[in-house]
């Protein structure tokens, strides 16, 4: 809502310096009409008449300026003003007191908004001059020719009518003009308002957004690379004791660790990226590419790929990253598989991610530990599913689709 406060402010400060000039202007003219009909060939009261008429015109003009407030009270003034100002040409009988009209009702214009009650006004005033000024001219020249009567009234009626007119078009524009820059000037500094508390909740908003994505990655990092570490640790204590007993099993202890210890380096790497505002890996492809490539270092799995060249944001490239490196660390650890097969695909609305191996496969019923949970969990958040499947010595089978943007 725009503030007219400063508005009203400024308009009351206008119509104090207007309504002095219009005293002062409205005075000078009494007085030069006064002067010119001094009682030298008139009768004393009828002058007496006319100096108080234009007396009291001045008093309810000032009122008018400087007192009255309610509109019913500004228009009782403005008709005794055509009431003073109806005597005033009747003595004068001058079309020259045309400008008495336009100084005595410059005021209703100012403070009227509408142009229809301004034109009634000017409609009034018109015609309260027009009647004064025929009253006036018949009084003062009764001996004068018929011919002459009409033509000078007639001039006299248009002369005036066409003062009063530009006066009235004059003003309604100049206020109209007036209203229409001040509130401009008022939504102006509203709107500069308005951006500045935008400005500022956006840089709120902003630091909340960074405050959460850092929680986000901090969470990740526990939890991802946090539980990576963990196996890690269990897996080399495991190996530790079976490294004599049976040392084939100890070493795919050893194995699986090392593909949870370079799943956490990388966890832990993409996060630091995040974190100095670097863009993670977005190529499923080069990604799970890069995986398989660190997975088969210095091992003897066997992993082979069918992988499209699908772009995906962030977020869901990174989740499907590190499904990838779960199963494989899961099928090593709980199944014993040695070889893997990697399968990706973009469909019209997402992508499915399909990671087989060749280990024993589930037993009984299948128990999904924390990292089997936190992928369905974030598979389903991307609006998509998980399914796990696979038989006894037949291996595991694990199927992920989630929504593409």
């Amino acid at each position: 809502m725009v503030n007219t406060h400063k508005f009203r402010v400024n308009l009351q400060t206008v119509r104090k310096w207007l309504g002095i000039v219009t005293l002062v202007a409205l005075i000078v003219m009494e007085m030069i009409i006064c002067a010119q009909y001094a009682p030298s060939s008139k009768e004393a009261w009828i002058y007496g008449m006319l100096v108080l008429c234009c007396l009291l015109l001045d008093v309810f003009v000032s009122l008018n300026y400087f007192v009255l407030k309610k509109v019913n009270l500004k228009y009782a003034a403005c008709g005794a003003d055509f009431f003073c100002l109806l005597v005033i040409s009747i003595i004068t009988g001058n079309d020259f007191s045309v400008i008495l009209y336009c100084l005595a009702i410059t005021e209703v214009y100012i403070s009227n908004e509408k142009v229809r009650i301004s034109l009634i006004i000017f409609g009034i005033s018109a015609g309260v001059f027009i009647a004064s000024f025929v009253l006036g001219w018949v009084q003062l020249y009764q001996g004068e020719s018929l011919y002459t009567a009409i033509v000078q009234i007639l001039g006299g009626c248009f002369f005036g009518f066409i003062v009063l007119a530009i006066h009235f078009v004059i003003s309604v524009a100049l206020m109209r003009f007036y209203r229409m820059s001040r509130q401009l000037s008022a939504a102006l500094d509203e709107a500069d308002k308005s951006k500045a508390e935008l400005k500022a909740a956006y840089e709120k908003l902003s630091q909340t957004a960074v405050f959460e994505e850092r929680n986000r990655i901090a969470k990740d990092i526990h939890d991802n690379a946090g539980h990576s570490i963990t196996s890690v640790i269990m897996q080399t204590e495991a190996a530790k004791l079976l490294i004599d007993s049976d040392p084939e099993e100890a070493k795919n202890k050893i194995i699986s660790a090392n593909i949870q210890a370079k799943n956490a380096l990388d966890q832990m790497r993409t996060s630091v990226h995040l974190l100095a505002g670097r863009s993670a890996k977005a190529s499923l492809k080069d990604g799970i590419d890069d995986i398989v490539a660190q997975t088969v270092d210095s091992t003897d799995l066997k992993i082979r790929c069918d992988v499209e060249d699908i772009v995906l944001d962030e977020e869901r490239a990174r989740f499907l990253f590190n499904s990838v490196k779960e199963c494989i660390t899961n099928g090593i650890r709980h199944g014993g598989a040695t070889a893997f097969y990697i399968e990706a695909h973009r469909y019209e609305n997402g992508v499915s991610l399909l990671v087989s191996d060749n280990g024993s496969g589930p037993s009984g019923e299948m128990r999904e530990g924390y990292g089997l949970k936190s992928m369905r969990e974030k598979a389903e958040e991307f609006g998509g599913s998980m399914r796990i499947s696979g038989e006894p010595e037949e291996g595991c089978e694990v199927d992920i689709f989630i929504t593409a943007q």
